[in-house]
């Protein structure tokens, strides 16, 4: 079973096709079409040799091209994988959405009640929704024949404490949809899968698996363009960062992460912004691009430290307020037994791991300088307390595991009649 999995961002589209068969997940291709609707947007794709999952790409390449939105990205993706896929056929499309609202805990096969329901939640996500709804609806009139999927981002975080998805705010605000929900889940749930199943489940092991059970109190660091930390117990969800929306909790490239609500009343009576205007501040023109007035991308700011006091302070910032919520949620936890680095600058940023890390000895947290700066698979020191990992996250693999399930249950369903 061929499965393209379209993971729909604010500004780019990234895609992966996996072949799924009997217990092997081997990718085909991946790809990225990034920074749509800037002048520099490019199509970058990854080849596979196959024979397990992530092989070293037998082919890499970069061009660019012209994407002033999202449906030209589409548009170029489709027209890209007809050209090459020969006598390969795609059997399902997935997609990574991002909220589920209250209404949506599992992944879903794609119909026209799903989509009215996705259109009713879009007052929840509009910097999100819009989009993968788009993308949905594309393949929909491109691939008619092709069975579509969705995950949600959400999912992950749904059976969360009351008190960790309850807002301060009256009752009947719940209804109205006004909770904590928490992102960044499918990336928490394939990292939740590299760990074994406990002994009593009997699961197969392979090759992708730690060699190490899921320990019972784990923290995942998911550190990227939009970064959040989620506290693990017993693998299940107990706490995150963000909350309401994708903009809560650490500071992020573009976005400011928590923010004070009397800041948002500041700028609508005193600088009599619109609320548009604050809300594309908050989500786009804030974070570490806010403060450095450079860039928000922290490979840039890192370069640049040295000579720029403000990429230094938006660094320092970066690194301060993800140790207090590292704290904070290893706290929430009653201790902290694992540490997991995922997501771009948690895979590729030693130094921004080694700064998170500073000074959290007290809870266990001891890196092992030389493994941190090589992006070793373990980077703690050799008997500290707690384990410290850097593991690549793979959403898109996650989308075409709980893609072919959903296919296979719809093929048993239709075989039994």
């Amino acid at each position: 079973m061929q499965i393209l999995s379209i993971n729909s961002g604010s500004s780019s589209l990234k895609y992966a096709i996996h072949d799924i068969a009997g217990g092997q997940e081997d990718p085909v291709e991946s790809g990225s079409l990034k920074r749509i609707g800037t002048a520099d947007s490019s199509f970058d794709v990854r080849e596979f040799a196959g024979g397990g999952i992530g092989p070293p790409p037998a082919k890499a390449s970069s061009r660019p091209v012209a994407l002033p939105d999202h449906r030209s990205a589409l548009e170029t993706l489709a027209r890209y994988l007809d050209e090459r896929k020969g006598d390969r056929q795609i059997d399902c499309i997935g997609h990574r959405v991002v909220h589920g609202g209250s209404l949506y805990r599992e992944p879903q096969l794609v119909n026209n009640e799903l989509l009215a329901g996705l259109r009713r939640l879009i007052r929840l996500a509009p910097d999100h929704l819009p989009n993968e709804i788009a993308a949905i609806d594309y393949c929909r009139e491109r691939y008619p024949a092709t069975p579509q999927t969705v995950c949600f981002d959400t999912a992950f975080h749904r059976d969360m404490p009351v008190e960790a998805r309850r807002l301060p705010l009256p009752g009947r605000f719940i209804e109205d949809g006004l909770m904590r929900y928490g992102f960044h889940g499918i990336s928490c749930e394939y990292i939740m899968s590299r760990f074994s199943e406990p002994p009593e489940s009997n699961s197969e092991q392979t090759s992708t698996k730690l060699s190490a059970a899921a320990p019972a109190r784990i923290i995942i660091a998911h550190l990227g363009n939009g970064a959040s930390m989620t506290a693990v117990r017993d693998r299940r969800s107990i706490d995150t960062t963000m909350g309401f929306t994708p903009a809560g909790g650490l500071v992020m490239s573009t976005r400011t992460g928590d923010l004070d609500p009397g800041v948002i009343f500041f700028l609508l009576r005193e600088k009599e912004m619109e609320p548009e205007a604050a809300a594309a501040l908050v989500s786009d023109g804030a974070g570490l691009l806010g403060v450095s007035e450079a860039t928000g991308d922290m490979g840039e700011l890192l370069k640049q430290e040295a000579e720029n006091p403000l990429a230094a302070e938006a660094i320092s910032l970066f690194c301060y307020q993800a140790r207090k919520h590292l704290g904070a949620l290893a706290f929430s936890l009653g201790g902290l037994d694992r540490l997991v680095f995922t997501g771009g600058i948690g895979e590729r940023a030693g130094a921004i791991r080694e700064r998170i890390c500073s000074g959290l000895g007290f809870i266990g947290l001891e890196l092992d300088r030389d493994a941190n700066a090589r992006n070793e698979s373990t980077i703690s020191r050799s008997g500290a307390a707690v384990t410290v990992n850097v593991i690549e996250t793979d959403e898109e693999l996650m989308i075409a595991r709980h893609s072919a399930r959903l296919m296979q249950r719809k093929e048993e369903v239709k075989n039994n009649g």
